[in-house]
């Protein structure tokens, strides 16, 4: 995969209710491992966390798990994974994910997986990285964020010229060619910046 050596994902730590959710996390982990992409995520092993990370190693790629202390228990931190690194808050384990990784993709998921996603949207419409950021609408779980995004542009608060760029897929197979064209148009005319925490 072109430029791209790590995809953070994010995404529930529970299956949810609908079962395409945890075949779609199964899926996109063997097409990572398949592509040599590495995967960073929030080193868990329950629900679409587990499912993703899971099917990475099962296919041979490589697992990097970035858990808080508090959440070893709660999340049953998974210790099979080739790089685990417990930290002490949400904070560090976001700025580490950000390092990590190359590129961002949003499964399903509850408050924490939108937090996160949209914390990197306010960062790419802030200009602080270019890194790509790909929600992957899942049998059309995001589709009232993808309604309410497109309703803050019509009420003029997403202005055209800070624009929160983000790609849209629904299908796991079209993802890494997605995030591979956005990586490299990115890096051609300008070089990443660095976000502030």
């Amino acid at each position: 995969m072109t430029g791209i050596r790590k995809i953070c994902v994010y995404c529930g730590s529970s299956v949810g209710a609908d079962p395409a959710f945890v075949a779609a996390a199964r899926d996109f982990g063997r097409i990572l491992a398949k592509n040599g992409v590495g995967l960073v995520y929030g080193g868990g092993d329950l629900g679409l966390m587990g499912a993703v990370a899971h099917a990475v190693l099962e296919a041979g790629g490589h697992v990097t798990g970035i858990i808080p202390r508090f959440l070893q228990k709660r999340e049953h931190m998974l210790e099979s994974v080739q790089d685990l690194v417990v930290v002490e808050d949400m904070h560090e384990r976001k700025r580490l994910m950000f390092e990590k990784a190359d590129a961002f993709v949003a499964l399903p998921g509850g408050i924490g997986t939108l937090e996160e996603l949209v914390e990197q949207l306010t960062w790419v419409q802030l200009q602080r990285h270019d890194k790509p950021v790909l929600i992957a609408d899942i049998a059309g779980f995001w589709g009232p964020l993808l309604a309410l995004l497109d309703h803050m542009r019509e009420q003029g608060f997403i202005r055209p010229h800070l624009e929160a760029r983000y790609l849209v897929r629904d299908r796991v197979e079209d993802i890494l060619p997605a995030l591979a064209e956005a990586f490299v148009q990115a890096r051609a005319p300008r070089r990443a910046l660095r976000p502030e925490f």
